[in-house]
Formats: C-alpha cells, structure tokens, sequence
C-alpha cells in the first residue's frame, strides 16, 4: 500500500503545482467541469489519502531491515 499512497500523492501534488505554472493534463480536465472548489477538494484528497496510506501501510518485503543475531563474546 505504501508504493499505491506515494503514487497518488505525487499525482495529487503534481495537479496542484502544474496549473500554476501553466500546465494541465487532459486526462484530468474532467474534475474542472464541477467547480474550482471540487477541483481543490479532489486535489487534495489525493494528496491525504496518499500520504496516509504511505505512512500506515506496513512495509513491503523488499523494505524490511533484518536484524543479525548477536555472536557470542568469546572468554580469553
């Protein structure tokens, strides 16, 4: 769940920033057609959603730090 939250709140974070420098995608031209103010919500909602997700998803396997045992201290 971590990969899908980082992805959503990148998505979410990208649609917030490229129309102030003059950029829209297409595919997301749908979400104006209610308003500026859902526009903003669902911007948003990506961005906490994803967030969320990232920080309470357990991590995968390929993240998870092993602990090595500890050797035992040898008696001179």
């Amino acid at each position: 769940m971590k990969k899908v939250g980082s992805y959503m709140a990148i998505i979410g974070i990208g649609l917030i920033v490229l129309p102030f420098i003059g950029l829209t995608i297409r595919f997301t031209d749908w979400i104006y057609e209610w308003g500026e103010g859902v526009a903003w919500a669902i911007k948003i909602g990506l961005v906490v959603i994803g967030a969320a997700l990232f920080f309470l998803g357990k991590p995968e396997a390929g993240e998870v730090e092993l602990e090595l045992p500890e050797e035992p201290e040898k008696a001179e």
